[in-house]
């Protein structure tokens, strides 16, 4: 894992191998902000080699986001496809949150704000406390959607009081969602997209610094506009960011598109050693780097987190993705965005290679995955 609420950095090889009490499980280096190194094994301690992933992960929960903490569990949270509540999951492995059992931890208010369109969740470790960044609309106004944080002060975020922070204001009151943290160097940012006054779009990719966890403070700027064919099909979207450090390279993927079939993944990147505050510091891929593919049968791919496998050093990318093509009505009423997970690649240059969305798991293998992540 990096660094205490970090950037993501590469997994090096300080892996704790816990005792018989834990099973075999790992409190290992991640792949996603939130969590502290762990301690080198012993010599002669060797990782558990994890079983292969079975997918769909988990069925009916879009935007996924998966954190690796100190505890060596891994926390799942996403959205619900009734748009009315948060939920977690956890689990010693990936796998296991396919069948982990699922607490709502927050639900929509009735009337009033955070009242309606409940998306996106992503929770992270800030300062000894967990935070939850989301995105939710006045019951009264659904569409008028902001960014809301909530904080729990508990040592397991399955227990304590979620405290409600508020809104995090930007620099408009305008269409915002799909908060992501991070720190680099010291520095606390948010990335997020929003519909910027005065553009001819629906969402880009904004950045900010933060003075604390729902706090943003001195400018905020324009990472990335939707310009390119695969990124204004439906509508004009630059959605769902989430940042990587391996290389030397911050990398900054993003969905695109409608979220039916033409939903994909974009990225942006940026040297170790620039100011990230800067645009020019940023370059975009002309291409996407995730796309809908035919032969695997997987649709729309997108809005993606990372983790780390049990190894404690393979990259893990993590996404939703459905099953067919065509849908009946807006894709946004449809509930079968499942959540997903593969193996990362790296290319020789040194940026990382997505392949393609992975077929769905034979249903006998997942049926034993299960029982083994059962037992």
């Amino acid at each position: 894992m990096s660094r205490d609420h970090d950037l993501p950095e590469a997994p090096g090889r300080r892996l704790l191998l816990k005792g018989a009490v834990a099973a075999g499980a790992l409190t290992a280096t991640s792949a996603i902000p939130g969590a502290a190194h762990a301690a080198a094994p012993a010599p002669s301690a060797a990782p558990p080699k994890a079983a292969p992933y079975v997918n769909p992960l988990v069925r009916q929960r879009a935007d996924p986001h998966i954190h690796r903490h100190t505890d060596g569990r891994y926390y799942f949270t996403a959205t619900a496809p009734e748009y009315d509540r948060i939920i977690l999951r956890r689990s010693r492995t990936l796998n296991g949150l396919s069948t982990a059992d699922e607490s709502v931890i927050w639900r929509a208010h009735a009337t009033g704000d955070m009242g309606a369109h409940i998306w996106a969740p992503e929770l992270h470790r800030v300062g000894g406390k967990w935070y939850i960044y989301f995105a939710a609309a006045p019951a009264e106004d659904v569409w008028k959607i902001r960014i809301w944080v909530l904080e729990n002060a508990h040592p397991n975020p399955f227990q304590g009081t979620w405290v409600e922070k508020g809104q995090i204001k930007t620099a408009w009151e305008a269409f915002s969602l799909d908060a992501t943290t991070f720190t680099h160097r010291g520095t606390r940012y948010l990335c997020w997209a929003q519909h910027e006054p005065g553009m001819d779009n629906n969402t880009g990719l904004f950045l900010s610094e933060m003075a604390n966890p729902w706090t943003l403070t001195g400018p905020q700027v324009r990472l990335s506009t939707p310009e390119y064919d695969w990124e204004c099909v439906g509508y004009k979207v630059n959605e769902g960011p989430y940042a990587l450090k391996r290389n030397g390279r911050i990398f900054l993927t993003y969905s695109a598109s409608a979220t039916d079939h033409h939903y994909c993944v974009g990225m942006l990147t940026a040297d170790v050693d620039s100011n990230l505050m800067d645009p020019v510091s940023w370059a975009k891929s002309p291409t996407p780097v995730f796309t809908t593919n035919d032969t695997t049968k997987q649709y729309g791919p997108g809005h993606n987190c990372f983790t780390v496998a049990e190894d404690g050093r393979s990259d893990v990318l993590v996404y939703h993705a459905r099953q067919y093509k065509e849908i009946v009505g807006d894709p946004l009423n449809d509930p079968n965005r499942h959540t997903r997970v593969q193996k990362l690649g790296w290319n020789p240059d040194g940026t990382p290679n997505f392949g393609i969305p992975v077929a769905d798991t034979a249903a006998q293998t997942t049926a034993a995955a299960a029982v083994k992540e059962s037992a």
